[in-house]
């Protein structure tokens, strides 16, 4: 652990080793904290240290040390924790900017992914089909993930590429999170917190497999890295407001084969923050942006607020407990507490955007609501992206212009839209404080077993198996119905 000496006098402080205050005065004791307690009915924090001095007589000379002092800060959790620091002889204890380096921080961001050329589309989608949080079958058909995949990425690929090629030819996600990455690490830095911030995409580069491995091979192997990547603790935010099982739950689960595998992952603390749509930092960053474009119409009370979610199937909520429903419809009551605090009282409306296939899908579906709204009389129409906090293609193409179209053909008049979060400050700067709250929860993260997966098992009938599965996986894109008799 380090110290450093840039520095102030922390009040209050008594040693209680009588043989430190009979050292000379020009003999200096440095303090590195390894031990600490906050008694439970003491306002104190009590230190446990190891010192080490020198001085021309003794030489180099080490030994335990007691420190006593007031609990200096509280964490924006709540939570007491001291501050400790280099502390030299005579009787002056001086406190880090950087607090005792006693942890290497680092944050993985885990976001969807998306491709960056046209030929990446069709690898990318069977990435996101081969998820069995994407796509769930009953057990006796998870034999056809991966052939139902493949079957599915090549009949979607054509019209994907036409979709990312009127954005430009690729997704812009990988690049916005990078930004958004290196701005949580200043906003970090900013709070005395510095941090590694590490990007995690899930269907596309940098993977989460890449992304981990790189947050721990200097744990590994210290002197492979810079002293910069040897993480001891890590906090794990993924860019998704609500949680759901296709989204952070998928990556949290891909996290923890990761962690299993690897001895030192496995004991390594870290954080999860799950969901943070309730965050005030996010509601008011949200409201922002809403109050913000809506002075972009003429009149500004008669729009109607149109928020935009990504839907799942509605499987997930009713029968495997998803919580994102629920929390998307929390999320937007409170935003538009938000707004009407601010004197903002305009009606508004949620519905589901990027459907796939046949099942049925969370309700209302964003294209049939325009058009309902559109032969209602609604004139005025702002779309807010509630469930994105970078710009893609559900955005860029979908919302803007597939979205933009079906409306105003259906009678809307006045369209807006209101930008992602992106890098917004006040977004910024709420994460960053979400990272500071989570880490003092960090702990070793639950793993379960996997029995390692038929292939390695045996490989001869996964083989088998996958053959049998590229005529079956037609038949079960078709009639999804069969699944629901198995």
């Amino acid at each position: 652990m380090e110290a450093t000496t840039s520095s102030y006098a922390l009040p209050g402080v008594n040693i209680s080793n009588s043989n430190i205050s009979k050292l000379r005065h020009d003999v200096s004791v440095v303090c590195f904290q390894r031990g600490l307690r906050v008694p439970d009915r003491n306002r104190t924090c009590e230190i446990t240290c190891q010192s080490s001095w020198s001085s021309d007589t003794t030489g180099s000379t080490f030994q335990d040390l007691q420190l006593r002092m007031p609990i200096q800060k509280k964490s924006l959790a709540g939570k007491t924790f001291c501050n400790a620091g280099v502390w030299t002889h005579p009787m002056n204890a001086t406190e880090s900017h950087s607090h005792i380096e006693e942890d290497k921080v680092g944050v993985l961001l885990l976001n969807l992914g998306g491709p960056e050329t046209l030929n990446d589309v069709q690898p990318f989608l069977y990435n996101l089909f081969a998820d069995p949080d994407i796509i769930r079958l009953p057990r006796l058909f998870r034999f056809l993930q991966q052939p139902l995949a493949q079957l599915i990425s090549v009949l979607r690929a054509p019209k994907s590429k036409e979709g990312y090629a009127s954005i430009g030819g690729g997704s812009p996600l990988r690049k916005i999170t990078d930004e958004q990455a290196d701005a949580l690490r200043m906003a970090l830095e900013a709070k005395k917190v510095p941090a590694n911030v590490y990007v995690a995409m899930r269907y596309w580069h940098p993977f989460t497999e890449e992304a981990v491995q790189q947050a721990s091979i200097s744990v590994k192997k210290p002197f492979r890295q810079i002293k910069r990547d040897r993480i001891t603790k890590l906090v794990v935010l993924p860019l998704y407001p609500q949680f759901s099982i296709s989204t952070t739950g998928s990556s949290i689960r891909l996290l923890q084969t990761l962690f299993r595998e690897d001895k030192i992952l496995s004991t390594l603390p870290v954080a999860i923050i799950q969901s943070w749509y309730q965050r005030q930092g996010y509601v008011k960053s949200m409201a922002d942006l809403i109050e913000k474009e809506l002075q972009s119409f003429g009149s500004p009370e008669e729009v109607m607020i149109f928020f935009s979610a990504h839907g799942v199937p509605v499987t997930y909520v009713r029968d495997a407990g998803d919580p994102y429903k629920d929390q998307m419809e929390e999320c937007i009551y409170l935003i538009m507490q938000e707004l009407k605090a601010r004197g903002i009282d305009n009606d508004h409306k949620l519905a589901y955007q990027s459907r796939v296939g046949p099942i049925q899908w969370l309700k209302p579906y964003t294209d049939e609501v325009l058009v309902e709204l559109g032969e209602k009389g609604v004139k005025s129409l702002l779309a807010v992206p509630v469930s994105f906090v970078s710009e893609h293609i559900e955005t860029l193409e979908e919302i803007d212009m597939e979205y933009k179209e079906l409306a105003l053909e259906s009678g809307v008049e006045n369209w807006g839209r209101v930008p992602a979060l992106g890098c917004t400050s006040t977004f910024i700067t709420d994460l960053a404080d979400a990272v500071i709250e989570a880490l003092p929860s960090a702990t070793a993260i639950t793993t379960s077993t996997n029995d390692g997966g038929d292939f390695n098992q045996d490989p001869v009938g996964y083989g088998i198996k996958m053959l049998l599965g590229s005529f079956l996986a037609f038949i079960l894109l078709v009639f999804p119905a069969l699944k629901n008799h198995i």
